[in-house]
């Protein structure tokens, strides 16, 4: 506790990002400070686990003193620790849970474990201090494409789900098709600007009647099609076209299938979260389409939507406040149900 505030100091390690921030009454950002590995695995073409482990071993003590030192705090003011425990890379995870652990045992500070996504529906308390549950919530990340029916601030009950590839991986693929290299996403984006979404047509995958799932497999598979195609019939590509023709083909059913789920949830609500929130056309898309229902549409700023841990925080204030504090035989789980974090 310091002037009177309740201080949260978090961890996040589930993929790539050795990250530390200390959050005051679960929304107020002291500090969050983010070691990211991309500049690493670009030279792979992806994220190689037992490097990114190693590499948050290598990082996150002199993360965790920056995130103090930032926020003019020491270990004596921190009243909490939270730290993502699950999904993700079981190394990764390990890190942090450990770090976590060290940390509460040493300085006496109790712990909560936060379920990964429930951190990024969270970014959302952190931008927008007067949001309150119920409302919709649309993840898409590099691992996860969720709807999800935000109950509570620790409640949420996922509605519709990715049966394959999520949004995030679909684009990194492509873009590995098409030579972009790696971090996919803010690549085809980019290019997306340059391109007409409209030169190439690609299917879009809307699933059963009435159903909020998602499938991207196809669409990947029908884009590495087009790119074969071209190349043995020594055409040329256009890239900004494929790159514009497939980002579309993707929002097109995001932004229905999310709009409608909120439609029929009926809060007036929508909360965008996870690192693909970051897209411009997403964004924008979505932007129009909320307006045009009625639809308040709620969207972090950009460094709220990578992994970071100052929504760990923000989640796992909200845990503690309704008593849920985990002991020090807290595990990682590299594979989370959303509903099982909600009793853990």
């Amino acid at each position: 506790m310091k002037d009177g505030k309740f201080l949260t100091m978090a961890f996040e390690s589930s993929c790539d990002e050795t990250a530390v921030a200390v959050v005051a009454d679960g929304r107020e950002v002291l500090s969050n400070v983010i070691s990211s590995q991309i500049d690493i695995f670009k030279n792979y073409g992806g994220v190689v686990p037992e490097i990114a482990a190693r590499h948050h071993l290598e990082n996150i003590n002199e993360v965790m003193e920056r995130a103090l030192q930032e926020a003019e705090v020491t270990l004596d003011d921190i009243d909490l620790i939270g730290v993502t425990h699950g999904p993700g890379l079981i190394g990764a995870l390990l890190i942090g849970v450990a770090t976590a652990k060290a940390v509460s045992f040493a300085a006496d500070i109790p712990i909560v474990g936060v379920h990964h996504i429930m951190g990024h529906i969270s970014a959302n308390f952190i931008q927008y201090p007067a949001l309150k549950p119920p409302f919709t919530a649309l993840i898409v990340s590099g691992g996860h494409t969720n709807i999800a029916d935000m109950e509570s601030y620790t409640r949420c009950n996922v509605i519709g789900s990715t049966r394959d590839d999520a949004v995030g991986e679909a684009y990194d693929k492509v873009a590995r098709v098409l030579g972009l290299g790696y971090p996919g996403g803010s690549k085809i984006d980019r290019l997306a600007k340059e391109g007409d979404p409209d030169a190439i047509h690609f299917k879009r995958v809307l699933l059963e009647k009435d159903s909020y799932d998602f499938s991207f497999s196809g669409l990947k598979t029908a884009v590495l099609n087009y790119v074969n195609t071209q190349n043995q019939a020594g055409r040329e590509i256009n890239k900004a076209d494929v790159a514009a023709s497939f980002q579309q083909a993707v929002i097109d059913v995001i932004a229905e299938k999310s709009v409608s789920a909120a439609k029929e949830m009926g809060y007036g609500k929508m909360a965008l979260a996870g690192g693909v929130a970051s897209n411009s056309k997403l964004r924008d898309t979505l932007t129009d389409l909320c307006k045009k229902n009625g639809i308040e549409l709620y969207i972090p700023e950009p460094v709220l939507c990578t992994d970071n841990a100052a929504m760990i925080g923000c989640a796992a204030y909200y845990k503690y406040k309704e008593g849920n504090v985990c002991g020090l035989d807290m595990e990682a789980y590299a594979n989370l149900p959303i509903q099982e974090q909600q009793i853990l």
